[in-house]
């Protein structure tokens, strides 16, 4: 059939026309598109429609093998509404769920050694700090609750690279995307080192811009979060270390969130060596637990919830962990810190295994020059990784005086058990040092 020449000029405008719409429509509702995958910057108020999220729905259900950002980038031939070009089906998300003084920063450096990861330490500290400052110090259940929904929906924003949404949190408010107020800034490798750090440096001074924190700060000034987010784009993996999230199911909507191919490792160590590293590190908030110590008398005024609430949360976490629940199936592994500081190559392996990832030759070479260290340098420097780790796995037991111990194991008894801990009955047996008190048990995840 031949079209007359109306017909092809009313074609021809009919399609202008079209694409105009659609130009308009992606330019000035960007933020309604990234909210429909739950990328929507923070405090940007934006409402989603239903028909939005039916038609990614559709075209996810279309493209279930592939990732959300290549299933984005089909929906518009806009180059301007083009998300990060790294394939996220491609990508092992990993949290490490633990508690303040649990080995955490250890394990995190597991991960901040490997060249394919981009590692952040504790970015849940900026939402803590603006939203509930005294979270540390409430034993409200529904206080403790109030920063879980900002934290998830920043856990999934980080995760995808969109570093921007730290920034709502962060005080003073960055300006023009830079920050000397990130928190431990210089704990993480990815934020140390070019393109986000292009202090040129030489071998040596590079070594130790990597091992000292102040360091990084010094040489590589304020934080390009622009760069920085670049910088996770780049690399094949992220991880993500945190001692704000009480329990394992407060994660439940980001593990089964298909897009993010989240793995939780859960880190619990004995609560009494917490309670002894606590003691030791922050004096001033455990000041009557050292005074009990030191006097052998409990203070009447003496906040024995510090104890409780690690014990509580630990158990109902782990508990929820190894009752094997669909929802966690691959995707959740506990590790003992006991375990890891006694066999660190062998434990560190079986962690890789469990992620799918390559261990890296630097990973293997951090290990052996961290855990054959001082425990006279770990006693000095609060924050080190560097350490005997098997001499330090039980040294609590020569820093906890009976009746702590005694009561910890009243109120963690449970805990204890279901974790492979034994108790003590008599000081004899605390500080007999050549029996440990870790039982051997093997805590393997479920696929």
């Amino acid at each position: 059939m031949q079209c007359s020449w109306k017909s092809v000029v009313l074609l021809a405008l009919a399609s202008i026309a079209i694409q105009y719409t659609a130009i308009r429509t992606f330019s000035t509702k960007p933020l309604s598109l990234l909210c429909s995958v739950g990328l929507a910057p923070m405090g940007s108020n934006v409402n989603c429609s239903l028909k939005d999220l039916t038609h990614l729905g559709q075209q996810t259900h279309e493209h279930s093998d592939r990732g959300c950002d290549d299933i984005l980038s089909h929906t518009s031939s806009s180059p301007a509404l083009s998300l990060p070009s790294y394939n996220a089906s491609r990508r092992t998300h990993i949290l490490i769920l633990a508690t303040t003084r649990s080995g955490s920063s250890f394990v995190g450096q597991l991960f901040n050694q490997h060249p394919e990861v981009f590692y952040l330490f504790e970015p849940l500290y900026h939402v803590q700090l603006a939203l509930l400052p005294r979270l540390a110090q409430s034993r409200n259940l529904a206080e403790r609750r109030v920063m879980l929904g900002a934290a998830r929906d920043l856990l999934r924003s980080l995760y995808h690279c969109h570093l921007n949404s730290l920034e709502s949190y962060i005080r003073p408010r960055p300006a023009n995307h830079s920050t000397d107020k990130l928190f431990r800034r210089g704990a993480s490798q990815s934020l140390c080192s070019p393109p986000v750090c292009d202090t040129p440096l030489g071998r040596e001074e590079q070594s130790l811009l990597l091992t000292d924190e102040g360091e990084c700060v010094r040489r590589c000034g304020p934080l390009n979060v622009s760069l920085a987010a670049d910088a996770c784009r780049a690399k094949r993996h992220a991880a993500i270390k945190t001692v704000r999230i009480p329990q394992i199911s407060d994660l439940r909507a980001l593990i089964e969130d298909p897009r993010l191919n989240l793995k939780v490792v859960q880190l619990v160590r004995d609560p009494r060596g917490i309670l002894a590293s606590r003691i030791e590190t922050f004096r001033d908030t455990y000041r009557l637990w050292r005074l009990w110590r030191a006097t052998g008398r409990r203070p009447h005024n003496l906040d024995l919830g510090q104890i409780n609430t690690v014990c509580e949360d630990f158990l109902k976490s782990v508990s929820t962990g190894l009752s094997r629940p669909a929802w966690l199936r691959g995707k959740y592994m506990l590790l003992r810190y006991e375990d890891l500081a006694r066999f660190p190559l062998q434990k560190t392996k079986e962690l890789y295994s469990f992620l799918g990832l390559v261990l890296d030759h630097n990973v293997e070479d951090w290990i052996i020059n961290n855990t054959r260290g001082s425990s006279d340098l770990s006693s000095r420097q609060k924050f080190t990784t560097v350490r005997d780790s098997a001499a330090n796995a039980e040294n609590w037991r020569v820093k906890l005086s009976f009746d702590m111990v005694v009561y910890t194991q009243s109120v963690c008894q449970p805990l204890l058990e279901l974790l492979g801990y034994k108790t003590v009955l008599h000081p004899r047996e605390l500080r007999n040092l050549s029996h440990s008190l870790v039982e051997d048990r093997t805590f393997l995840p479920y696929f």
